[in-house]
């Protein structure tokens, strides 16, 4: 089904019979098999195209239990299905280029609102915000990967992407600077600019980490001013513009733009050093 879909050939009508027929033969097969299957699947290069193959041959839902998250059409959103969609873009464009893909990155993305979800579900009901957000991870990793092999690292750096979410809210002087020092500091922000570029989050904010992230302690400085007005003023006025942010910083987000794309958590950016 992989070469399938990379080189746009349908299967032939027999095969996708035979397929039927042996689809509940799946079940016999370890669960530990089918996920790492499921991870080679979307490391292809044609993740995207290889869903669509899944869903038409209707092997979409109960044999991978992360892909029947991403496939719940119940909870299904139009922001959810956008920023799925562009996590795998972004996935096969990394493997187009010939570039790493982090397992651990595309599938934090992939259970991301399944998280969020449930998340939100526990502080409705009156549990603190970062509590409620370790119980949700718990929960998730129960229901969608269970006890499969490599699940240990692949927990830790998945835990530790969604913990940085809230922690971006947040842009005083300390908890910034901890947050950036972060071994896997790219690997959450640039999840946090995929929540951007699903309209999840404001854009804003994201500009203003990767202008943080970038800038020598000038720059630093004014944008740490910039989100304190914004704060002082976030009841009252528009949320301030990343176009407030130092001309310097602005460049070189624009060069960054139309030259590299998002790293996909390979590494922390080094930051500019004052002159």
């Amino acid at each position: 089904m992989r070469f399938a879909a990379k080189l746009g050939f349908e299967i032939e009508k027999k095969t996708a019979a035979a397929m039927a027929e042996a689809t509940p033969l799946l079940a016999n097969v370890p669960v530990s098999r089918l996920f790492d299957e499921m991870v080679k699947l979307l490391q292809t290069g044609h993740a995207l195209a290889s869903i669509e193959a899944l869903r038409k041959h209707g092997l979409h839902k109960g044999v991978f239990p992360v892909l029947s998250a991403v496939f719940d059409e119940e909870r299904s959103t139009p922001q959810r299905k956008r920023f799925i969609e562009l996590a795998l873009a972004d996935t096969d464009r990394r493997v187009a280029e010939g570039r790493a893909v982090a397992p651990s990155f595309m599938l934090s993305c992939l259970l991301w609102h399944d998280v969020q979800g449930r998340w939100q579900e526990l502080r409705k009901r009156g549990e603190h915000p970062l509590p409620a957000l370790q119980q949700a991870i718990d929960a998730v990793f129960d229901a969608r990967i269970g006890d499969v092999s490599g699940r240990g690292r692949l927990a830790a750096d998945m835990r530790e992407i969604w913990m940085m979410q809230p922690r971006f809210e947040r842009r005083q002087a300390n908890s910034a600077q901890a947050l950036i020092a972060q071994p896997r500091f790219r690997a959450g922000y640039d999840f946090l600019r995929l929540r951007a570029d699903a309209q999840e989050v404001e854009v804003e904010l994201a500009d203003w980490w990767e202008d943080f992230s970038l800038g020598d302690a000038d720059e630093r400085d004014a944008l740490l001013q910039l989100a304190r007005e914004a704060e002082r003023t976030r009841r009252h006025a528009e949320p301030a513009s990343s176009d407030n942010a130092p001309a310097a910083a602005k460049k070189r987000r624009r060069r960054r733009r139309s030259g590299a794309k998002r790293d996909g958590g390979d590494a922390a950016p080094a930051p500019a050093t004052s002159p």
